[in-house]
C-alpha cells in the first residue's frame, strides 16, 4: 500500500507527526498476549477482520498507564501498537513486565516511521502493508483518517495539497475535542471512565486482562469521583498544567491539565473537577479570582 491510494480532495487539511511508539509484535502467541494486556477485545484483528483498533493499557488497579492503536501486520502472526503521546519505552516497559513464557517478539522501530494526519470527516477504510498502514484516527470529535509508513516510502512522496498544520494547530482541535493526550494530561493517577474512555477504548465483553477487575467493579458502581472537563476562560494567557481551580463555597475543585491559546483572545482546555466540588453552572475560578473566570465549555 502506497499513499497514493488516498483520495487527497477530500482532506482539506493535514498534519505531519512521527510516532511517540510504533512497536512491531510478532509470534505465534502475538494476539493472544496483547489480547490479555490490552482494554480494548483484539480478536476482530485476526486475518480477515478489523485492521486497527484503540485501546488502552492499565496497571493492576485500572489506571491509565497507556494508550495506542493497535494493527494488524502484513505478515501472519504480526501486529503493531502505535500511540500518537505514549512513549515506546513506556509501552515496552508495561508490555515486557508481563511477557512471560509466550512465543512472542517485542521490536521498537519507533524511528523507523513517520506519519500524516488526514483531517476530515470523510473516511476511507483501513489498510495495511508492508511498508505503510492507513487506519481512523482520534484527532478531532468526528474522527480522522491517520497515514503512517515507513520514513523511506513517505520521503519519496509528494506532500499532499491542502492546508498543513502545526503542532499547535492539532493540539487545539484535540482540546476543542476534549481528547486528552495520554500519558501527558491523562494517565497513572487516572482511571478511563474519568475521561469517558471506557465507551470507545474498553470492552466489557473480551474475557480477563490486566485491570479488568477494577473496570468490571466500576462498570457496576456507574459512578467515579472526578471527570474530566473542557473548559474555557478569557485572557491570551492560558493557565499552566496543574494550576487550581475552585469551585462550590471557595473549595479546591480541581487542576488544569492542559490549555492552549484559541486565537481569539481566549482559551481552551482540560481540567479534572471533583465532581463532589464541583459548581451546577460549571464556573470556576483561577487563583486570585473573585469572580468565576473559566467556564465548561461545549466545543468551538
Amino acid at each position: 500500500m502506497v499513499l497514493t491510494d488516498i483520495n487527497f480532495s477530500t482532506y482539506p487539511a493535514w498534519h505531519r507527526w512521527d510516532p511517540a511508539a510504533w512497536l512491531r509484535v510478532s509470534g505465534p502467541d502475538a494476539l493472544s498476549f496483547l489480547q490479555g494486556q490490552c482494554s480494548q477485545d483484539l480478536r476482530p484483528l485476526r486475518e480477515g477482520g478489523a485492521a486497527a483498533t484503540y485501546g488502552l493499557w492499565l496497571s493492576l488497579k485500572g489506571k491509565v498507564v497507556g494508550d495506542s492503536f493497535v494493527l494488524r501486520g502484513a505478515e501472519p502472526d504480526e501486529f503493531w501498537v502505535g500511540s500518537y503521546f505514549t512513549p515506546a519505552a513506556t509501552l515496552l516497559a508495561r508490555l515486557e513486565a508481563f511477557l512471560i513464557a509466550d512465543e512472542v517478539t517485542l521490536e521498537d522501530q519507533t524511528s523507523a516511521w513517520t506519519g500524516l494526519s488526514l483531517l476530515s470527516t470523510v473516511h476511507e477504510g483501513p489498510a495495511a502493508g508492508p511498508d505503510a498502514f492507513r487506519f481512523p484516527g482520534r484527532r478531532l470529535a468526528a474522527g480522522n483518517v491517520e497515514w503512517v509508513g515507513r520514513r523511506e516510502v513517505a520521503a519519496a512522496l509528494l506532500p499532499p495539497p491542502g492546508r498543513e498544520l502545526d503542532a499547535a494547530q492539532m493540539k487545539l482541535l484535540r482540546l476543542d475535542a476534549g481528547i486528552p493526550a495520554i500519558p501527558e494530561e491523562f494517565g497513572p493517577a487516572d482511571l478511563p471512565q474519568e475521561a469517558g474512555l471506557e465507551g470507545v477504548a474498553v470492552s466489557f465483553q473480551k474475557g480477563c486482562y490486566l485491570g479488568q477487575e477494577v473496570m468490571a467493579r466500576l462498570k457496576a458502581m456507574g459512578q467515579v469521583r472526578r471527570q474530566l472537563w473542557r473548559v474555557a476562560g478569557e485572557g491570551a494567557l492560558p493557565p499552566a498544567p496543574g494550576t487550581p481551580l475552585r469551585g462550590a463555597e471557595d473549595r479546591l475543585a480541581g487542576e488544569v491539565r492542559s490549555a492552549a491559546a484559541d486565537g481569539r483572545g481566549g482559551w481552551i482546555g482540560l481540567a479534572m473537577i471533583s465532581l463532589l466540588h464541583a459548581p451546577p453552572d460549571g464556573r470556576l475560578l483561577l487563583p486570585g479570582d473573585t469572580q468565576p473566570s473559566v467556564r465548561r465549555s461545549p466545543a468551538l
